[in-house]
Protein backbone atom coordinates (compact mmCIF):
# COMPACT_ATOMS: atom_id res chain seq x y z
CA UNK A 1 0.00 0.00 0.00
CA UNK A 2 1.23 3.03 -1.12
CA UNK A 3 0.57 6.90 0.09
CA UNK A 4 2.45 10.28 0.72
CA UNK A 5 3.23 10.35 4.22
CA UNK A 6 1.76 12.53 6.69
CA UNK A 7 3.45 15.80 6.45
CA UNK A 8 3.92 17.59 10.47
CA UNK A 9 6.86 20.05 8.71
CA UNK A 10 4.09 22.89 8.13
CA UNK A 11 2.04 22.63 10.60
CA UNK A 12 5.07 22.92 12.95
CA UNK A 13 6.03 25.85 11.35
CA UNK A 14 2.66 27.43 11.25
CA UNK A 15 2.36 26.88 15.12
CA UNK A 16 6.54 27.90 15.53
CA UNK A 17 5.70 31.27 13.53
CA UNK A 18 2.44 31.77 15.50
CA UNK A 19 4.55 31.31 19.00
CA UNK A 20 7.61 34.02 17.53
CA UNK A 21 4.67 36.31 16.52
CA UNK A 22 2.96 36.42 19.64
CA UNK A 23 6.17 36.44 21.58
CA UNK A 24 7.37 39.23 19.28
CA UNK A 25 4.03 41.36 19.39
CA UNK A 26 4.35 41.28 23.74
CA UNK A 27 8.36 42.53 23.17
CA UNK A 28 7.41 45.29 21.26
CA UNK A 29 4.22 46.18 23.58
CA UNK A 30 6.29 45.60 26.67
CA UNK A 31 9.26 47.99 25.05
CA UNK A 32 6.42 50.65 23.92
CA UNK A 33 5.28 50.61 27.56
CA UNK A 34 9.26 50.63 29.08
CA UNK A 35 9.65 53.72 26.68
CA UNK A 36 6.35 55.54 27.50
CA UNK A 37 7.19 55.40 31.06
CA UNK A 38 10.42 56.38 31.29
CA UNK A 39 10.80 59.07 28.96
CA UNK A 40 10.11 62.57 29.75
CA UNK A 41 9.53 65.79 28.29
CA UNK A 42 11.95 68.01 26.81
CA UNK A 43 11.38 70.24 28.98
CA UNK A 44 14.35 72.93 27.03
CA UNK A 45 11.42 72.84 24.96
CA UNK A 46 8.22 74.07 26.33
CA UNK A 47 5.87 75.50 24.23
CA UNK A 48 2.46 76.82 23.98
CA UNK A 49 0.20 73.83 25.15
CA UNK A 50 2.78 71.98 27.11
CA UNK A 51 2.02 69.74 29.51
CA UNK A 52 -0.47 68.72 26.78
CA UNK A 53 0.22 66.69 23.43
CA UNK A 54 -1.48 69.02 21.32
CA UNK A 55 -3.64 72.54 21.19
CA UNK A 56 -6.16 70.39 20.07
CA UNK A 57 -5.66 68.11 22.72
CA UNK A 58 -5.28 70.87 25.86
CA UNK A 59 -8.87 71.92 24.54
CA UNK A 60 -10.13 68.52 24.85
CA UNK A 61 -8.76 67.73 28.21
CA UNK A 62 -9.56 71.10 29.68
CA UNK A 63 -13.54 71.32 28.30
CA UNK A 64 -14.06 67.93 30.05
CA UNK A 65 -12.90 69.08 32.90
CA UNK A 66 -15.12 72.39 32.76
CA UNK A 67 -17.66 70.02 32.32
CA UNK A 68 -16.98 67.84 35.62
CA UNK A 69 -16.50 70.85 37.48
CA UNK A 70 -20.15 71.93 37.10
CA UNK A 71 -20.86 69.29 39.75
CA UNK A 72 -19.02 71.09 42.63
CA UNK A 73 -21.46 71.84 45.10
CA UNK A 74 -20.66 74.75 46.66
CA UNK A 75 -18.91 78.26 45.86
CA UNK A 76 -15.77 77.79 44.37
CA UNK A 77 -12.83 80.70 43.67
CA UNK A 78 -9.82 79.04 41.01
CA UNK A 79 -6.31 80.09 40.74
CA UNK A 80 -3.49 79.66 39.66
CA UNK A 81 -0.68 79.76 42.19
CA UNK A 82 2.94 80.20 40.74
CA UNK A 83 5.99 78.68 42.04
CA UNK A 84 9.63 77.75 40.72
CA UNK A 85 8.46 74.41 39.80
CA UNK A 86 5.51 75.92 37.36
CA UNK A 87 1.75 77.18 37.85
CA UNK A 88 0.01 74.78 40.25
CA UNK A 89 -3.80 74.83 39.72
CA UNK A 90 -5.97 74.97 43.24
CA UNK A 91 -9.91 74.95 43.48
CA UNK A 92 -10.82 77.00 46.99
CA UNK A 93 -14.15 76.83 48.59
CA UNK A 94 -15.43 77.33 52.00
CA UNK A 95 -15.41 80.14 54.93
CA UNK A 96 -12.13 82.54 54.31
CA UNK A 97 -11.56 82.89 57.97
CA UNK A 98 -12.30 78.89 58.45
CA UNK A 99 -8.78 76.52 59.54
CA UNK A 100 -6.74 75.78 56.07
CA UNK A 101 -7.38 72.28 54.85
CA UNK A 102 -5.44 71.31 51.39
CA UNK A 103 -6.35 68.11 49.68
CA UNK A 104 -3.66 65.91 47.83
CA UNK A 105 -5.51 63.39 45.31
CA UNK A 106 -4.43 60.61 43.96
CA UNK A 107 -2.39 59.52 41.04
CA UNK A 108 -3.90 60.68 37.35
CA UNK A 109 -6.87 62.20 38.99
CA UNK A 110 -7.13 66.20 39.84
CA UNK A 111 -9.21 68.02 42.27
CA UNK A 112 -12.46 67.29 41.36
CA UNK A 113 -11.47 63.86 42.76
CA UNK A 114 -12.97 65.08 45.95
CA UNK A 115 -16.32 66.08 44.36
CA UNK A 116 -18.25 63.59 46.96
CA UNK A 117 -16.47 65.15 50.08
CA UNK A 118 -16.09 68.71 49.13
CA UNK A 119 -19.54 69.98 50.44
CA UNK A 120 -19.05 68.44 53.85
CA UNK A 121 -15.28 70.03 54.17
CA UNK A 122 -16.09 73.45 53.41
CA UNK A 123 -18.66 73.51 56.08
CA UNK A 124 -15.67 74.02 58.64
CA UNK A 125 -12.74 74.43 56.66
CA UNK A 126 -11.25 76.80 54.33
CA UNK A 127 -10.21 73.37 51.53
CA UNK A 128 -7.66 73.96 49.18
CA UNK A 129 -8.16 71.19 46.24
CA UNK A 130 -5.13 70.41 44.35
CA UNK A 131 -4.50 69.66 40.97
CA UNK A 132 -0.78 67.99 41.59
CA UNK A 133 1.41 69.68 39.24
CA UNK A 134 3.42 66.74 37.67
CA UNK A 135 0.19 64.68 36.74
CA UNK A 136 -3.28 64.97 34.81
CA UNK A 137 -5.06 68.14 35.72
CA UNK A 138 -4.80 71.87 35.04
CA UNK A 139 -1.07 72.55 36.41
CA UNK A 140 1.50 73.66 34.53
CA UNK A 141 5.05 72.35 35.42
CA UNK A 142 8.10 73.35 34.40
CA UNK A 143 10.96 71.55 35.43
CA UNK A 144 11.08 67.52 36.44
CA UNK A 145 10.03 66.19 38.96
CA UNK A 146 12.12 63.14 40.10
CA UNK A 147 12.43 62.41 43.89
CA UNK A 148 10.39 63.50 46.51
CA UNK A 149 12.42 66.15 47.22
CA UNK A 150 11.33 67.84 44.13
CA UNK A 151 7.80 67.47 45.66
CA UNK A 152 8.66 68.85 49.03
CA UNK A 153 10.08 72.02 47.32
CA UNK A 154 7.10 72.39 45.43
CA UNK A 155 4.41 71.93 48.37
CA UNK A 156 6.55 74.25 50.46
CA UNK A 157 6.51 76.77 48.24
CA UNK A 158 2.74 76.47 47.41
CA UNK A 159 1.81 77.13 50.93
CA UNK A 160 3.90 80.06 51.38
CA UNK A 161 2.09 81.29 47.76
CA UNK A 162 -1.14 80.81 49.53
CA UNK A 163 0.06 82.38 52.52
CA UNK A 164 -1.43 79.45 54.81
CA UNK A 165 0.79 79.68 57.75
CA UNK A 166 2.02 77.00 59.91
CA UNK A 167 -1.01 75.57 60.91
CA UNK A 168 -1.94 73.73 57.88
CA UNK A 169 -4.59 70.62 57.96
CA UNK A 170 -3.03 68.22 55.26
CA UNK A 171 -5.12 65.40 53.70
CA UNK A 172 -3.57 62.75 51.14
CA UNK A 173 -5.46 60.40 49.48
CA UNK A 174 -3.91 56.96 47.53
CA UNK A 175 -0.37 59.09 45.71
CA UNK A 176 -1.76 62.24 47.17
CA UNK A 177 -1.57 60.44 50.51
CA UNK A 178 1.88 59.26 50.00
CA UNK A 179 3.23 62.91 49.20
CA UNK A 180 1.42 63.85 52.42
CA UNK A 181 3.13 61.53 54.57
CA UNK A 182 6.49 62.43 52.94
CA UNK A 183 5.67 66.22 53.55
CA UNK A 184 4.45 65.30 57.38
CA UNK A 185 8.46 63.83 57.35
CA UNK A 186 9.73 66.93 55.66
CA UNK A 187 8.02 69.93 56.81
CA UNK A 188 5.98 68.62 60.89
CA UNK A 189 6.18 72.34 62.07
CA UNK A 190 4.03 73.54 59.53
CA UNK A 191 0.96 70.86 60.45
CA UNK A 192 -1.59 71.62 62.51
CA UNK A 193 -3.19 67.62 61.53
CA UNK A 194 -3.11 65.01 58.89
CA UNK A 195 -4.92 62.44 57.32
CA UNK A 196 -3.71 59.73 54.93
CA UNK A 197 -6.45 57.66 53.21
CA UNK A 198 -5.33 54.74 51.95
CA UNK A 199 -1.58 55.79 50.53
CA UNK A 200 0.02 54.40 48.22
CA UNK A 201 3.07 52.80 49.23
CA UNK A 202 4.11 54.41 52.21
CA UNK A 203 3.87 51.05 54.57
CA UNK A 204 4.49 48.35 52.16
CA UNK A 205 6.30 47.46 48.81
CA UNK A 206 3.96 47.61 45.52
CA UNK A 207 2.98 43.80 45.13
CA UNK A 208 3.56 42.36 41.64
CA UNK A 209 -0.28 42.14 40.76
CA UNK A 210 -0.04 46.15 41.30
CA UNK A 211 2.60 46.40 38.98
CA UNK A 212 1.17 44.01 35.85
CA UNK A 213 -2.24 45.99 36.10
CA UNK A 214 -0.68 49.05 36.11
CA UNK A 215 1.54 48.67 33.02
CA UNK A 216 -1.90 47.71 31.10
CA UNK A 217 -3.11 50.56 31.96
CA UNK A 218 -0.68 52.23 30.57
CA UNK A 219 -1.95 51.15 27.08
CA UNK A 220 -3.81 53.90 25.70
CA UNK A 221 -7.44 51.64 25.65
CA UNK A 222 -10.36 51.47 27.87
CA UNK A 223 -10.32 47.80 28.28
CA UNK A 224 -6.67 47.65 29.89
CA UNK A 225 -7.39 50.81 31.98
CA UNK A 226 -10.03 48.16 33.45
CA UNK A 227 -7.58 46.04 34.13
CA UNK A 228 -6.59 48.27 37.54
CA UNK A 229 -9.83 50.35 37.95
CA UNK A 230 -12.10 47.57 38.15
CA UNK A 231 -9.74 45.90 40.27
CA UNK A 232 -9.22 49.00 42.82
CA UNK A 233 -12.69 50.14 42.58
CA UNK A 234 -14.51 46.69 42.97
CA UNK A 235 -16.86 48.18 45.99
CA UNK A 236 -17.85 50.79 43.84
CA UNK A 237 -18.58 48.53 40.44
CA UNK A 238 -21.12 47.20 42.79
CA UNK A 239 -22.67 50.62 43.86
CA UNK A 240 -22.59 52.60 40.42
CA UNK A 241 -20.82 50.73 37.90
CA UNK A 242 -21.75 54.15 35.95
CA UNK A 243 -19.42 56.04 37.67
CA UNK A 244 -16.08 53.82 37.06
CA UNK A 245 -16.74 53.96 33.40
CA UNK A 246 -17.10 57.74 33.92
CA UNK A 247 -13.21 57.58 35.86
CA UNK A 248 -12.13 55.29 33.55
CA UNK A 249 -13.23 57.67 30.17
CA UNK A 250 -11.64 60.63 32.17
CA UNK A 251 -7.79 58.68 32.76
CA UNK A 252 -8.34 57.35 29.35
CA UNK A 253 -8.78 60.75 27.86
CA UNK A 254 -5.57 62.16 29.98
CA UNK A 255 -3.69 59.51 28.85
CA UNK A 256 -4.56 60.70 25.15
CA UNK A 257 -3.95 64.84 26.05
CA UNK A 258 -1.20 64.87 27.94
CA UNK A 259 2.67 64.17 27.07
CA UNK A 260 3.71 61.09 28.53
CA UNK A 261 6.00 61.15 31.65
CA UNK A 262 7.21 59.23 35.03
CA UNK A 263 5.73 59.69 37.96
CA UNK A 264 8.01 59.57 41.24
CA UNK A 265 7.72 55.95 42.46
CA UNK A 266 6.45 56.18 45.89
CA UNK A 267 8.05 54.50 48.76
CA UNK A 268 8.33 52.76 52.08
CA UNK A 269 8.22 54.52 55.41
CA UNK A 270 11.07 53.14 57.85
CA UNK A 271 9.89 52.22 61.02
CA UNK A 272 12.18 55.26 62.10
CA UNK A 273 10.18 57.50 59.64
CA UNK A 274 6.72 56.47 61.02
CA UNK A 275 7.92 56.72 65.00
CA UNK A 276 8.99 60.67 63.67
CA UNK A 277 5.54 61.31 62.71
CA UNK A 278 4.43 62.68 66.26
CA UNK A 279 1.83 65.35 65.19
CA UNK A 280 -1.78 64.18 65.29
CA UNK A 281 -2.18 61.60 62.18
CA UNK A 282 -4.95 59.72 61.05
CA UNK A 283 -4.75 56.74 58.96
CA UNK A 284 -8.02 55.10 57.00
CA UNK A 285 -8.46 52.57 55.16
CA UNK A 286 -10.98 50.32 53.31
CA UNK A 287 -11.48 46.86 54.34
CA UNK A 288 -11.22 45.37 51.32
CA UNK A 289 -8.28 47.68 50.10
CA UNK A 290 -5.96 45.80 47.32
CA UNK A 291 -2.84 47.89 47.61
CA UNK A 292 -2.06 45.91 50.67
CA UNK A 293 -4.07 43.76 53.40
CA UNK A 294 -5.74 46.60 55.97
CA UNK A 295 -5.60 44.25 58.71
CA UNK A 296 -1.12 44.43 57.91
CA UNK A 297 -1.70 48.04 57.98
CA UNK A 298 -3.02 48.09 61.10
CA UNK A 299 -0.49 45.59 63.10
CA UNK A 300 2.56 47.90 61.38
CA UNK A 301 1.47 51.04 62.67
CA UNK A 302 0.63 49.44 66.15
CA UNK A 303 4.27 48.36 66.52
CA UNK A 304 5.84 51.62 64.76
CA UNK A 305 3.90 54.25 65.83
CA UNK A 306 1.03 53.65 68.16
CA UNK A 307 0.30 57.22 68.53
CA UNK A 308 -1.60 57.33 65.05
CA UNK A 309 -4.68 56.64 64.56
CA UNK A 310 -6.50 53.96 62.23
CA UNK A 311 -9.79 53.81 60.74
CA UNK A 312 -10.95 50.89 59.10
CA UNK A 313 -13.69 51.36 57.17
CA UNK A 314 -16.50 48.60 56.27
CA UNK A 315 -17.41 47.64 52.81
CA UNK A 316 -14.92 49.52 51.00
CA UNK A 317 -11.36 49.52 49.57
CA UNK A 318 -9.57 51.83 47.27
CA UNK A 319 -12.93 53.53 46.57
CA UNK A 320 -13.86 54.10 50.28
CA UNK A 321 -14.32 57.97 49.78
CA UNK A 322 -16.74 57.09 47.09
CA UNK A 323 -18.42 54.18 48.26
CA UNK A 324 -18.53 55.11 52.12
CA UNK A 325 -18.74 58.70 51.97
CA UNK A 326 -20.80 60.05 54.62
CA UNK A 327 -18.54 57.83 57.27
CA UNK A 328 -15.25 58.84 55.70
CA UNK A 329 -16.79 62.73 56.24
CA UNK A 330 -17.84 62.34 59.75
CA UNK A 331 -14.75 60.25 60.71
CA UNK A 332 -12.45 62.95 58.90
CA UNK A 333 -14.11 65.76 60.85
CA UNK A 334 -14.48 64.51 64.28
CA UNK A 335 -10.21 63.75 63.84
CA UNK A 336 -9.69 67.28 62.50
CA UNK A 337 -12.07 69.22 64.89
CA UNK A 338 -10.27 68.03 68.23
CA UNK A 339 -8.80 71.11 69.93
Amino acid sequence: MTGKPFRRKPLFRVFVWGCGTTSLLITVLAVWIGVSLFAGPDLMELNEYHPFRSVEARERYLERDDQRAEAWPVPVESRYVSTLCGDTFVRISGPMDAPPLVLLPSASAGSLFWLPNIEALTAEYRVYAVDNIFDFGRSVFRREFKTPDDFMLWLDQLFNALELGDEINLMGISYGGWLASQYALHSPERLHRVVLIAPVATLFPLTGEWAWRGLLAMVPHPRFLGSITNWLFADLIELDPALVEEMVADVYLGLRCFKTKMLVTPTVLTDTDLHNLTMPLLFMVGENEKLYPAADAITRLRETAPGVEVEVIPGAGHDLTYVQTELVNAKVLEFLGRP
